[in-house]
């Protein structure tokens, strides 16, 4: 025993296996007994019991029992050791359960350290219920917390409303006190203006009437005889007793009537110089009619129709159509009355709109837009293949006359301005099939080359071209009919196939049109004649669902008569 005291016994890490087979899942009791007793493990627990049965290093200690103690909690600043020495000694363990070493703590029974994991257990608990009310009572506060901040915007918005319906009735009360009170006031005014209008035309009456009155009396006295002299009969009159004796009061009245009333003159204002005392009031009521009741009708259906004419036209100014040609839109006239000037706006706008846009051309895109208007006044209703030409911009040289050395001694070759450069199929008149040509229009000539060779075969004087026809279908197919006095007439006409027929005919239309100022006679047709070196040859064109190649076919029938099959 003094040998194994002095010694710090250790388990030896044994592999104890559970069964032979290595089977998982699989015990076998007395294998794993006969292990145990052969290793002596029972012995060596035995053995431990009896010294220290529980050791641990100071950190780990301390970091586990910590919470037991409230030096220790919740952060020791301390060293380790002197950690678990104020832990143990605050929880009143004997000092013959333990023992310190340099690094570890040692705990002798079982039931100390089962003691301290009860406690561990209670106060773990203790603290996740903290932990818990601490976080319920955030979350209570943090949802209080948002619950008083709604209700403040609530109640905000709620008295603000208020406040606003509140104000909006308080204004609607003043505008109608306000509106009562101007209507007393304007009342009272109207009454006393129109006592002093009734009181200026009764006096004006009354002085007209009286002015009257002493004109009449004065014209009416100066046509009465003249009277005795007066001296005698005045003072015989107003002699009294020194007379011959005193008069009736009716004498006295008689004596009085006999002398004139005096005329005092009167100052009348006249009209104005050229206008009659009958005019004047005329001119005055005209003056003042539009002040009269009878006029506010006229008035305010004046102002009405200028205000809706007003609205009118700026809500046109905000609604415009966008600037383009293509749209031909324009909005409705929101009153009946109106319909007549805005269509009459419409009128103006859209010719207004093409004249912008028109200044804004390019020369270069001017003169595109003209062949384009050219192409369609030629094919426009009348051939399928120019809707599918609409989008193709005409560009007349496709040749790369410039660029190949190979074609620039046939463009040098080529006399006058090059309008079109391009690569067509010529059918042969013998047997309908297709070759390759290079074809070049001038101001003065067209020139169909070899593409190999690159030299012209073929070149034939505008002034010689007598019509053209094309089919009404999508192909690319025309006929040049040549005049007979031509230096090529002896061959006959030429039937060729070209990818920019509408771009071809329409430069030949603009070029034979400046050059001899004759129109081209095109003729668009499902059948018609040509003329093959001295015979007549019928083209008719039959229209299959088949497609037999990019390219319509040409089929010889007899020495009269091709077909030529296009889909």
């Amino acid at each position: 025993m003094k040998n194994l005291y002095s010694k710090n016994p250790n388990y030896i890490r044994w592999c104890i296996k559970p069964n032979d087979n290595k089977e998982p899942g699989v015990f076998t009791d007395g294998l794993v007994q006969m292990q145990v007793r052969y290793l002596g493990l029972l012995e060596n627990v035995r053995v431990r019991r009896a010294g220290y049965a529980y050791r641990q290093g100071y950190e780990p200690c301390l970091e586990r029992y910590k919470m037991l103690c409230k030096q220790t909690w919740p952060k020791w600043k301390g060293g380790a050791r002197d950690g678990v020495q104020a832990l143990l000694t605050d929880l009143c363990i004997p000092l013959a359960e333990l023992a310190y070493g340099r690094t570890k703590i040692f705990i002798r029974t079982p039931r100390t350290l089962f003691d301290l994991e009860d406690r561990r257990r209670l106060r773990m608990a203790d603290l996740a219920s903290l932990i818990q009310a601490t976080y319920r009572g955030w979350r209570c506060r943090t949802h209080y917390q948002q619950m008083r901040k709604s209700q403040i915007v609530i109640s905000a918005w709620f008295r603000g409303q208020a406040q606003k319906k509140r104000f909006k009735q308080m204004k609607r009360s003043t505008l109608l006190i306000q509106a009562w009170v101007r209507g007393w006031k304007s009342r009272r005014l109207l009454r006393e203006l129109k006592h002093q209008q009734r009181c200026s035309q009764a006096a004006a009456t009354i002085s007209a009437y009286w002015k009257g009155y002493k004109v009449t009396a004065g014209q009416a006295l100066a046509q009465r005889p003249s009277p005795a002299p007066a001296g005698t009969g005045a003072l015989r009159g107003w002699s009294g007793a020194a007379g011959e004796g005193a008069r009736s009061p009716g004498e006295v009245s008689q004596e009085r009537g006999r002398f004139p009333p005096v005329a005092w003159p009167v100052s009348r204002p006249g009209p104005p110089r050229g206008c009659s005392r009958g005019r004047l009031p005329l001119q005055t009521r005209k003056e003042y009619k539009k002040y009269f009741r009878s006029g506010a009708s006229a008035t305010l259906a004046n102002f009405i129709y200028r205000r809706l004419l007003q609205k009118f036209f700026l809500g046109l100014r905000s609604n415009l159509p966008p600037l383009v040609v293509t749209d031909r839109s324009w909005p409705a006239a929101p009153y009946k009355f109106l319909a007549n000037t805005n269509e009459e706006l419409k009128k103006i706008f859209y010719p207004w709109k093409c004249k912008k846009y028109r200044d804004r051309l390019t020369p270069q895109r001017k003169a595109l837009l003209q062949d384009k208007l050219c192409a369609s006044e030629l094919f426009k209703d009348k051939k399928t293949l120019y809707a599918k030409s609409l989008q193709q911009s005409f560009q007349g040289e496709y040749l790369g006359l410039q660029k190949n050395p190979k074609y620039r001694a046939l463009h040098t070759a080529a006399e006058g301005k090059l309008v079109l450069a391009d690569t067509v199929r010529k059918v042969n008149r013998a047997n309908g099939k297709t070759v390759p040509r290079l074809f070049l229009l001038t101001k003065n000539h067209i020139i169909l080359a070899d593409p190999k060779a690159a030299q012209p075969k073929t070149v034939v004087s505008l002034s010689d071209i007598r019509s053209v026809s094309v089919t009404r279908f999508s192909d690319g197919l025309f006929v040049l009919h040549l005049s007979e006095t031509s230096t090529v007439g002896a061959k006959g006409d030429f039937l060729l196939v070209s990818d920019h027929l509408i771009e071809l005919i329409t430069k030949l239309h603009q070029t034979l049109l400046e050059t001899t100022a004759k129109t081209l006679n095109l003729q668009v047709a499902d059948e018609f004649s040509t003329q093959f070196g001295k015979s007549s040859v019928a083209i008719r064109i039959v229209e299959t669902a088949e497609k037999n190649g990019a390219a319509p076919v040409c089929k010889k029938r007899g020495s009269h008569k091709m077909e030529v099959l296009v889909h």
